[in-house]
């Protein structure tokens, strides 16, 4: 795709019937996602961690249009047992998956170990949506024009993967572990890319990223960051429901291929129309891709089964 200044919410194609979930869809870009998909006719399965804040969410989404189709259902990503709960849960009540969206995330927090002792920002951001795919994937199969769309950052290209110190235990930087996890995404996004298509699955993996948008993402933040990126430059940022467009792009226009990545079309990528935009070099390697998926079945105890098209 080419810098498209038009293209906004509005130009969502009909989701009617279209089976979609989003991940951290109570704040920020998971929920201006969730809600234009729900105003787009889509049923929207709103996978949060609080679910009493996820009721209230689905209530006020129902009360702007009347007749959408929401469930709240409890996911905590950081915790890989919630994780299988919430995936045996779909499959009890839903024969397919058209949509994922991995959007939910954690950014720069005190360092924190996971209920399965993985450092909470890479169990958060990376394995808790990789499982999550894994498991949901033989539902997405069976889904219409299915997609996966895992939401990385800006920061991916900062980051590095050490992969004899992944727990944070030898030295941690919030910021490192944050721009580390959102690499992990990127890797993730397209290895996974990679082997649907070399199996001849229908499924699609894309990636998007929000530039610099307006979230409540770093109120969990600490020190300098919450700091920067909480208060100080805020007035910079774009808002959520701008900030969510590539992902709603990704997530839905007819155009968008797998394996692409889309971000804003502005300078920096910090704002504007989305666009097509480019991976980092560490992105795309394939040796640390293989490892990390090789690491990331290791530490979830979830493989993939890539599928080729459903015969009929």
């Amino acid at each position: 795709m080419t810098r498209h200044q038009q293209w906004t919410a509005a130009h969502v194609p009909d989701q009617t019937d279209r089976v979609c979930v989003v991940t951290g869809a109570t704040s920020g870009l998971g929920l201006a996602t969730a809600r234009t998909l729900a105003h787009s006719g889509g049923h929207v399965i709103l996978a949060v961690r609080d679910e009493a804040k996820g009721r209230r969410t689905a209530a006020d989404l129902a009360a702007e249009r009347p007749g959408a189709r929401l469930e709240v259902r409890r996911l905590d990503l950081a915790d890989l047992t919630s994780v299988r709960a919430f995936a045996d849960g779909l499959h009890a009540d839903h024969e397919r998956v058209d949509l994922l969206v991995n959007n939910a995330g954690v950014m720069a927090p005190p360092r924190t170990l996971s209920a399965q002792g993985h450092e909470l920002q890479f169990a958060a951001n990376h394995l808790g949506h990789f499982a999550l795919t894994g498991l949901l994937l033989d539902l997405l199969g069976a889904g219409r024009d299915p997609r996966v769309v895992t939401v990385s950052s800006l920061k991916h290209r900062q980051g590095r993967l050490d992969f004899d110190d992944l727990s944070g235990a030898r030295r941690y930087h919030p910021m490192e572990f944050y721009s580390r996890s959102k690499l992990a995404n990127a890797l993730f996004g397209h290895e996974l890319h990679r082997r649907l298509s070399a199996a001849g699955s229908p499924v699609r993996s894309l990636l998007a990223h929000p530039g610099y948008a307006a979230t409540a993402l770093p109120a969990g933040s600490v020190g300098l960051v919450k700091t920067l990126f909480g208060r100080l430059l805020t007035p910079l940022a774009q808002s959520a429901e701008q900030g969510a467009l590539p992902q709603l792009y990704a997530a839905t226009a007819p155009e968008a291929r797998s394996g692409e990545f889309f971000g804003p079309s502005g300078p920096g990528e910090l704002r504007g129309a989305p666009t097509r935009v480019a991976l980092a070099p560490q992105a795309t390697d394939t040796e640390t891709a293989r490892r990390l998926w090789e690491v990331s079945e290791q530490l979830t105890d979830v493989r993939f089964v890539l599928a080729g098209p459903a015969r009929t």
